[in-house]
């Protein structure tokens, strides 16, 4: 019986790869060997489990409800046997960041990626080169990536996590407007009867063109013109550079976004709520020392993270 249990273990980290990549070809690059090799490998997990695992529809492999059904457990042992491996990672060892050979995956939007994940990425060449980034935005079905294995990590503001969610507050940003330098909008105090008048534009990656902005000018009887809706809060500001549209941002994270296209930043004169921002993890990552330490460095490029300029006030620049 144990050689036919040693071969059920070893194909372990080629079935999690196969869930995850959702292709034969994905799952062969992924672990360096050739798609003829792979594809045998999953006629032996399809013998294993009695069941096909990927089937086709159409140009697209989609798994089979079993195989939904193992993902996460799957997910979750070659997690723990990648700990017993990692250096530093067993009783009484001392964890060496530089020695680490890992994938991370976080889980946010642009706003956070670009104002955090840039950092990080600086600070892991730095101290761990044998460590790889996937920074993903957020999209349907994130609000289980943790939970089966799909990000390692989650910023942003966590709303309703799942109860065994560990949630670690970062910081709170304060929602601002910008517009380009000389914008007709500062010219005089910004009301909300001018904020609600001018042309503005959104970052939705869901397209929305409505949002607690305008909640909050309806009960002052406003409403306004939102003339595009982007994918993202970066492209957002990037249109905002070069029109007379309107648009919002993080004070602490968009930061680097504003110096850098040389916009200004106002006060919004309505009563929107903080953004509370955060970083959330599985338990079974709550020990485990290099996430530990990635954990670490968010939390201190997050503490460091800060705005190059106060926001306008009553349209000054």
């Amino acid at each position: 019986m144990q050689p036919t249990l040693s071969m059920d273990l070893n194909l372990l980290v080629a079935l999690d790869a196969l869930l995850a990549e959702g292709s034969v070809t994905g799952a062969a690059r992924r672990l360096h060997l050739s798609a003829p090799a792979m594809s045998r490998t999953l006629s032996r997990i399809r013998r294993a489990l009695d069941d096909p695992v990927l089937v086709r529809a159409g140009r697209h492999m989609v798994p089979t409800p079993r195989a939904l059904e193992l993902a996460g457990e799957v997910r979750e042992l070659v997690e723990r046997a990648e700990a017993v491996f990692t250096p530093g990672s067993g009783a009484g060892g001392s964890f060496d960041p530089a020695r680490l050979e890992r994938t991370f995956t976080l889980l946010a939007d642009d706003a956070l990626l670009t104002g955090i994940g840039m950092r990080l990425l600086e600070r892991v060449r730095t101290e761990a080169p044998g460590v790889s980034l996937r920074l993903i935005p957020e999209g349907p079905g994130e609000s289980t990536a943790l939970r089966e294995g799909g990000a390692d990590l989650e910023l942003g503001v966590v709303n309703a996590p799942a109860p065994e969610t560990r949630v670690e507050h970062l910081f709170t940003d304060t929602n601002v407007g910008v517009v380009r330098p000389g914008h007709p909008l500062l010219a005089g105090e910004i009301t909300p009867e001018r904020f609600a008048a001018a042309d503005h534009v959104t970052g939705s990656r869901r397209g929305m063109l409505h949002g607690p902005i305008d909640e909050l000018l309806a009960a002052h009887g406003l409403r306004r013109r939102v003339v595009a809706s982007v994918p993202t809060l970066t492209s957002a500001l990037m249109v905002v550079a070069q029109t007379d549209l309107v648009g919002r941002t993080g004070l602490r994270l968009g930061a680097n976004h504003v110096a850098s296209l040389g916009l200004v930043t106002f006060e919004i004169p309505l009563e929107l709520p903080a953004l509370p921002l955060a970083q959330a993890w599985h338990p079974r990552y709550e020990k485990d020392p290099a996430h530990c330490w990635l954990r670490r460095c968010v939390r201190e490029i997050a503490r460091d993270l800060g705005p190059t300029q106060p926001p306008a006030e009553n349209g000054s620049p």
